[in-house]
């Protein structure tokens, strides 16, 4: 455990050191100029609208930083040759698996909440009222999801050699999965046979990361969601994570590391 907890600390430090951590501050910056517009308008639609921008930046941000960390993990310790003095230790290929995961998962949370916090803080000065479990809901599930892309990621780095061809067809799968998920089902019903059957499959495979999007929550004054169905899709989430890891370390353990 402790070795696993040591690979994920230097992934986050590592995540400082990079420029990735300064785009971080300059995106909170426009996130901050957006909410303190808001006090110059009284129409609570043009409020709406704000927090929608806001939050889909937030989004945005979130998953290019998720993706472009997660790419390079792998690739980066191969090129750099320093995969050999920490197999060496001895670490075993399944804790460099988890460390780097836990390392990059834990980075994203930090940012989401560094983002959450000058949204909320924000919006509530305007509205003189912080609802604090709606924003706990919001950013729970958008790091699950997070979980999940930085999984499927991982899994790409030890499948392909350059970071960015992974990181390129990662984008393309989430947006891809973000987009095209919801209405699949829809789709395969105007199919025939059997290609129904194979977009139904398709539907019922892919992790449905748009069920983690619930910025009209926060952006339309909804009521919270049920921690029923808050449970149900952190044990999904948890079971893409755990087979994303499970794949990554079979290619793994199996991958020449001077390849």
């Amino acid at each position: 455990m402790n070795t696993v907890l040591a690979i994920s600390s230097v992934v986050i430090k590592e995540l400082c050191r990079r420029k990735d951590f300064y785009v971080l501050f300059v995106l909170t910056a426009a996130i901050t100029l957006l909410m303190g517009s808001v006090n110059f308008f009284n129409d609570h639609s043009i409020v709406r609208y704000l927090k929608e921008v806001c939050l889909l930046l937030i989004w945005v941000s979130a998953l290019v930083i998720a993706i472009a960390t997660t790419a390079r993990q792998i690739p980066a310790e191969r090129e750099n040759r320093t995969i050999f003095p920490l197999l060496a230790k001895p670490v075993t290929r399944a804790q460099v698996i988890v460390g780097k995961f836990g390392g990059c998962w834990l980075a994203c949370g930090l940012v989401l909440v560094v983002f959450y916090l000058f949204f909320g803080v924000l919006s509530g000065s305007r509205e003189h009222q912080w609802p604090l479990l709606n924003y706990f809901q919001a950013l729970w599930l958008q790091w699950m999801m997070l979980g999940v892309v930085i999984g499927l990621v991982l899994l790409g780095s030890v499948v392909f050699a350059a970071p960015s061809s992974n990181a390129t067809i990662s984008f393309i799968v989430v947006i891809g999965i973000l987009l095209l998920g919801r209405p699949l089902n829809q789709v395969a019903l105007q199919l025939t046979e059997p290609l129904r059957t194979v977009v139904y499959a398709i539907y019922f495979l892919l992790p449905h990361l748009e069920w983690y999007d619930v910025r009209e929550l926060i952006a339309f004054d909804q009521d919270l969601i049920g921690w029923g169905a808050c449970a149900l899709a952190t044990l999904y989430a948890g079971a893409y994570v755990a087979l994303s890891l499970f794949a990554a370390w079979l290619v793994f353990r199996r991958k020449p590391l001077n390849q």
